[in-house]
């Protein structure tokens, strides 16, 4: 290379460096730090840079590019998500092995046991809302993938285990399957159900409670509104980063039916608040399938219940640690409800959970093995039957 092809390269590469540099200032143009940052502790700058970072369109387009020959040529996104047939993508946590999973399911079983023996003592009954994996409810659509062994036989595994703690768990799987020929019940892009398929195991809860734990309140109506459709990108795409050059390549938008619930003659939405300092029938606690109103879960409940229902389900948290904050909770302890739904989906089971935020010796005490039989003595007659295996 002479010496002024030299120069040109170097020429041409700075000023591709400068080009590239300046385009990312743009982006300073819509830069809000949290509040709270301030420059002598240090974090302005740590925000500034990571907005700089992520906004550098050599990085973006890297990460376009890479995500998009991952996607066409292997039909593979980064973990977190696995791409299965007709643009349909699922939680790789339905896959994959997990490590120490049986120990780990043992643990959650014995915590699932003296969660329900903490709520009796209070006087509250335990109704176990376990959501199947949408891996479950959708296998035509997942391809050559298998979930791995732990997960094949897990949602009757978990069944099975409640059945014999005395736990009503009615089965939600068979009428979740039969909704399928009205439409989805689960988000072709997200982990989550459709708000069908939220009223499905409402009603499917309801029936339950009715026979086995009947609310003793009087009954209240509640009516949903259809509030229209919306194109809906589901939280699985994050894992396919290809916005915003090969936008184009995405699964296309699921179609999301927007509902709300009211109670019928007030013309406004019902309030949790309302209900705090009164006698609480029905609490609700859980996962983002409780907690996001998307779903219209709760609504659903009010309306199949003919009750009001206080929503303590906690988005991004599992299931366990909002059901364990909400045992510590003064509202339980002074004002516990009559019926307490603890929506569970059955992929968190064999997941480790960090309860370092609770008090170890509290925790060993609701894991401590308890007479299975004297449990099933005061619920006698009222479990459910176990759940037969599905294909």
């Amino acid at each position: 290379m002479t010496r002024s092809l030299r120069i040109l390269y170097i020429a041409v590469f700075m000023g591709l460096l400068l080009v590239l540099g300046l385009w990312s200032l743009r982006s300073f143009m819509h830069f809000s730090p949290p509040p709270g940052t301030t420059v002598l502790d240090g974090k302005w700058t740590k925000a500034a840079e990571t907005h700089y970072d992520d906004e550098f369109p050599i990085k973006r387009l890297g990460t376009n590019l890479w995500a998009a020959l991952d996607y066409q040529l292997f039909n593979e996104g980064r973990p977190g998500v696995v791409v299965g047939e007709d643009q349909w993508l699922f939680s790789d946590e339905e896959f994959d092995a997990i490590a120490g999973g049986e120990h780990n399911l043992q643990e959650n079983l014995a915590l699932v046991r003296g969660v329900q023996e903490a709520l009796r003592t209070q006087g509250s009954r335990l109704v176990l809302a376990i959501v199947p994996a949408k891996t479950r409810l959708y296998p035509e659509h997942i391809g050559e993938h298998t979930p791995a062994r732990l997960h094949r036989d897990l949602y009757q595994r978990f069944h099975q285990q409640v059945a014999q703690a005395g736990i009503v768990a009615p089965d939600l799987l068979t009428p979740l399957q039969q909704a399928k020929q009205r439409g989805q019940v689960f988000l072709r892009t997200d982990t989550h159900w459709t708000p069908l398929g939220a009223e499905v195991v409402a009603q499917q809860l309801s029936q339950s409670i009715a026979r086995q734990a009947p609310l003793n309140v009087e009954p209240q109506a509640f009516v949903t509104a259809d509030l229209g459709t919306s194109d809906y990108k589901g939280d699985l795409t994050n894992f396919l980063p290809l916005d915003p050059l090969f936008s184009h390549l995405l699964p296309r938008p699921d179609t999301l039916q927007k509902r709300s619930t009211e109670a019928a003659g007030t013309g406004t939405e019902s309030d949790d608040a309302l209900f705090a300092d009164a006698e609480i029938a029905v609490g609700l606690v859980g996962t983002s399938y409780s907690a996001n109103p998307n779903w219209n879960f709760a609504g659903a409940l009010k309306q199949a219940l003919h009750s009001d229902v206080v929503n303590y389900a906690e988005d991004g948290h599992g299931p366990l640690l909002p059901m364990l904050k909400y045992l510590q909770s003064e509202g339980f302890k002074h004002n516990p409800p009559s019926v307490v739904i603890w929506e569970f989906p059955e992929r968190y089971l064999p997941v480790h959970n960090d309860l370092g935020e609770f008090d170890a010796q509290w925790i060993a005490g609701l894991k401590k093995p308890r007479n299975t039989q004297e449990n099933l003595a005061a619920t006698a007659g009222s479990s459910e039957s176990p759940v037969r295996a599905h294909p």
